[in-house]
């Protein structure tokens, strides 16, 4: 049974920043989704993300690293850029363009039902009794939040892409988890490489599809905001914790972005949350924190807090 230490704690906190940032960007795609197409913004916004980090791959360092690839790695770098960005966060941005910002939450926080079964499959990473309480409990919650969801027949292309993004996301976070954990690679490596083959993917797809559309001086700050801070930064600290945290903990994490997201609405796009909707999220907050409660690590977590 893995113990719960500092080096997990620290890990944990920063995978709930990188996942309030996340939650923040829902709130911010939907505002540029009115004027970008989705393929097209999502594109962008990886690239630039992409285009910010590139200049640190010339240090000496890291074109060491780069060189040491073997091409077993550099397979599994180039389908994580396919199944996380690609496939992920586009149909994230399409799914936002055609259905509600509610349902596309929905959909994703199914992911950790598969993770946790592809987990034992694919990396053998079984979960204890107590996190398979915690994702009963966090499902649970979900269920009574959203319940019931009503989708019109307009909907459907919509439900499809997230289908196939709830998937891909499953499996990127098997993957993600399975490079990362053996400590060979650093973050930031793990992060170029797989941003760089995924956004260049992304982006023709857009302008093939969609078009470039001017972009207003609004929209271009969204996309730095988006780009720099909520992917650049983000997504190098979440591989960095990914070294400490199962697939299964950091698909709970990111779950509770469900809660965070209803949080930034209510603010910022005014939607209020009813008692039902409460209770919902109360009980997948206390789901994400259950499965990082290991048995027998509580006082573990005290010892190593002093």
């Amino acid at each position: 049974m893995k113990n719960f230490s500092a080096s997990n704690l620290k890990a944990v906190l920063l995978a709930v920043l990188v996942t309030f940032l996340w939650s923040t960007s829902f709130i911010i795609i939907k505002w540029g989704l009115a004027e970008i197409p989705p393929l097209t913004f999502a594109g962008l916004r990886y690239f630039i993300a992409f285009i910010c980090l590139l200049p640190f791959a010339f240090r000496k360092k890291n074109i060491s690293e780069l060189k040491k690839l073997d091409n077993k790695i550099i397979l599994k770098l180039f389908l994580l850029g396919i199944l996380f960005y690609s496939f992920t966060q586009g149909a994230q941005f399409f799914g936002l363009y055609f259905l509600p910002a509610v349902t596309v939450s929905l959909l994703l926080n199914l992911t950790p039902i598969i993770v946790a079964v592809l987990a034992i499959f694919m990396i053998s990473e079984t979960p204890t009794f107590l996190q398979w309480t915690g994702m009963v409990l966090f499902l649970v919650g979900i269920l009574i939040y959203f319940y019931p969801v009503m989708i019109s027949e307009n909907e459907t292309v919509g439900l499809i892409v997230m289908v196939i993004g709830v998937l891909a996301n499953a499996l990127s976070a098997v993957l993600g988890r399975d490079i990362n954990r053996s400590g060979r690679i650093t973050p930031y490596i793990v992060t170029l490489v797989s941003m760089g083959i995924g956004s260049v993917i992304l982006l023709l797809a857009g302008i093939f599809t969609q078009g470039l559309p001017p972009l207003s001086m609004k929209n271009i700050l969204y996309l730095l905001w988006l780009a720099v801070v909520n992917t650049a930064f983000a997504f190098t600290i979440w591989n960095f914790t990914l070294r400490s945290l199962t697939a299964m903990e950091s698909s709970i994490i990111n779950g509770t972005m469900l809660i965070q997201i209803a949080v930034l609405a209510f603010f910022f796009l005014g939607e209020e949350i009813s008692f039902k909707e409460g209770i919902g999220l109360l009980m997948a907050g206390m789901g994400a924190i259950l499965v990082q409660l290991k048995f027998g690590s509580k006082m573990k977590i005290f010892k190593e807090l002093k």
